[in-house]
């Protein structure tokens, strides 16, 4: 069982955290200014195993604003890589998930997994991150996602202008509010019961 010690070096330490703040580095990678987020034609639908307690989330995605993330996310779900995989971390301000390495038996590992395919370059953008917003999760180099994504769950400041946002939840963050809110491990963000994405699938918004 994780120790808040244990998941505090995890998640600032390993890849994939979104637990740290990453400072001043953003502006190495530019930040794309004065550009509103224009909803793709396909929208991203995530159904889970228990749709009984989870029911699905809607997304749009903004290849505009981040292109690269958007087309990774697309590709990886329609290849079938999220099929299986948890939101392995919950919190009041995000839940987090994508990480091949959830499906597996051991909790310590989660937030450390990535794709086969080579990690995305930052896409960072003036869009806050207000509640709903669909991040690309990393570490603390600005250019390491790959294929783990976050929601939030509120507005949070210390993230604008240093993560990839890629869309927005349009549908379901009642969905989300209930994630947020499963038991948790004893002194961690992960669910004690796997919330478990059956599939991610796309139709025409």
């Amino acid at each position: 069982m994780k120790t808040l010690s244990v998941i505090f070096s995890i998640f600032t330490l390993a890849l994939f955290s979104i637990s740290c703040d990453s400072g001043g580095t953003a502006t190495t990678a530019g930040v794309k200014r004065g550009v509103a987020p224009v909803a793709d034609e396909e929208i991203a639908i995530i159904e889970f195993e228990n749709s009984a307690a989870y029911g699905s989330i809607k997304m749009e995605l903004y290849s505009n604003i981040a292109p690269k993330m958007v087309e990774r996310f697309k590709t990886l779900a329609k290849q079938g890589f999220y099929n299986g995989v948890t939101f392995h971390r919950v919190s009041q301000i995000v839940i987090q998930g994508g990480d091949p390495l959830s499906k597996d038996n051991e909790p310590m590992n989660d937030g450390t997994g990535k794709s086969q395919l080579p990690n995305v370059p930052a896409e960072f953008s003036d869009v806050p991150f207000e509640r709903g917003i669909v991040g690309a999760a990393r570490s603390q180099d600005v250019n390491s996602a790959n294929c783990q994504f976050f929601i939030t769950v509120q507005p949070y400041q210390a993230w604008n202008e240093t993560y990839t946002v890629f869309g927005k939840v349009i549908e379901g963050m009642n969905n989300v509010d209930i994630i947020k809110g499963v038991p948790t491990l004893s002194g961690s963000e992960r669910p004690a019961d796997d919330v478990i994405i059956k599939s991610i699938t796309f139709q025409k918004n």
